[in-house]
């Protein structure tokens, strides 16, 4: 199942951005192998194997990475592989044997992802950090939060997953399409610094315009215009709206029975605060249920606040299968969509060192 079937990938276990790249890759048929560490390394925040949802899809070898036979054995899968990621700081891999010197030695086409929050290089490549820190070198974190407030702590979306993951799997498969042509790998240098500058570019657009202020809560898409903005309603709950284009502001408009209102211009930023006065006053008169069945299908462009448990069992979830249950376990299904070669949640996540012995052998290495 998958578009990927036939690719093979070592991973070399981690925890965040790594382990979710690789779920990717898994989730659309690649033969995913994770290389679970004996020494017990820390690995942060402590998941019970069967509910760690980022290595769903995969196989697990656990190996000495210290020892002489376990450097050999990735060594070997490594000659089989056609990528191989790692999430460790900048120069651990080479000092255990198995950079991307070491790899590519013994197969050539290997593509080599690497990912890191600095990078692997600059005055800040060895430096510990995480995604808050990420985003907030890169101007992300200052721009989200209310006006004349603090940034506000997001989740761990932005720097991890968005700018880490998501750009390792990309540049992980593009080196793999180069390398079929070519016959040569080559490594991917997936900073996630480097990845949220670049999720921040349509932003720099708006600022060389003159169209984004450095001011939090003040502009079009941080919560400034009131017309792209969630407000509170009469339950304590919230909705969201996002009328920007004119058209869509107009049914909004005639929904909250304020069509004929004399109000401020839409785009007429003097009026904001009135606006939005206007426009929370009347989200307050009902429940956010309420306004969800009123509001309807309506191109007014508004969804309901919905939280974990709420989401996975909307109607749109329900409808297209946003969510699955594996052995028990329920979670988000594969994204995106395949038509002809769909994937799919075939395999839990597994106990570190499950399929030594069955994995080794399919992957064409003995079990000595």
């Amino acid at each position: 199942m998958g578009p990927l079937q036939g690719i093979r990938v070592v991973e070399l276990a981690g925890i965040g951005p790594g382990p979710f790249c690789g779920m990717l890759l898994a989730d659309m048929g690649a033969d995913v192998l994770r290389i679970d560490r004996q020494d017990g390394a820390d690995s942060g925040v402590r998941i019970p194997p069967r509910l760690d949802l980022l290595n769903r899809n995969k196989r697990s070898v656990s190996v000495d990475l210290k020892s002489t036979q376990g450097r050999e054995t990735v060594l070997r899968l490594v000659e089989k592989a056609d990528i191989l990621i790692e999430g460790y700081r900048p120069g651990v891999t080479e000092r255990l044997g198995l950079g991307p010197v070491d790899c590519q030695a013994r197969n050539p086409r290997l593509v080599y992802g690497r990912m890191t929050g600095w990078g692997q290089d600059g005055p800040l490549a060895q430096m510990a950090g995480h995604d808050l820190n990420y985003i907030a070198l890169t101007g992300a974190l200052h721009a989200i939060g209310p006006q004349g407030g603090p940034p506000q702590v997001p989740l761990n979306l932005i720097g991890d997953f968005g700018g880490g993951a998501l750009y390792l799997a990309m540049g992980v498969l593009a080196a793999t399409l180069e390398a079929r042509a070519s016959g040569r790998g080559q490594v991917v240098d997936a900073a996630m610094v480097d990845g949220v500058a670049s999720l921040m570019t349509l932003f720099h657009s708006l600022r060389q315009m003159g169209q984004w202020g450095l001011e939090r809560g003040d502009n079009l898409f941080d919560g400034g215009a009131p017309f792209y903005a969630v407000y509170e309603t009469l339950d304590g709950r919230h909705v969201s709206v996002a009328a920007v284009e004119p058209r869509f502001y107009a049914i909004l408009l005639d929904k909250l029975g304020l069509a004929g209102e004399a109000l401020p211009g839409q785009y007429d930023r003097a009026g904001w605060p009135r606006l939005r006065q206007r426009l929370a006053e009347v989200f307050r008169s009902r429940s956010r249920d309420q306004w969800d069945e009123l509001f309807g299908t309506a191109d007014a462009c508004f969804a309901p606040v919905l939280d974990l448990d709420e989401a996975r069992d909307h109607p749109l979830a329900r409808e297209r299968g946003m969510y699955c249950e594996r052995d028990g376990v329920f979670q988000p299904s594969p994204a995106p969509r395949f038509s002809r070669t769909p994937g799919g949640v075939l395999l839990p996540p597994p106990e570190p060192g499950q399929h030594g012995r069955d994995a080794l052998c399919d992957w064409g290495v003995a079990d000595d």
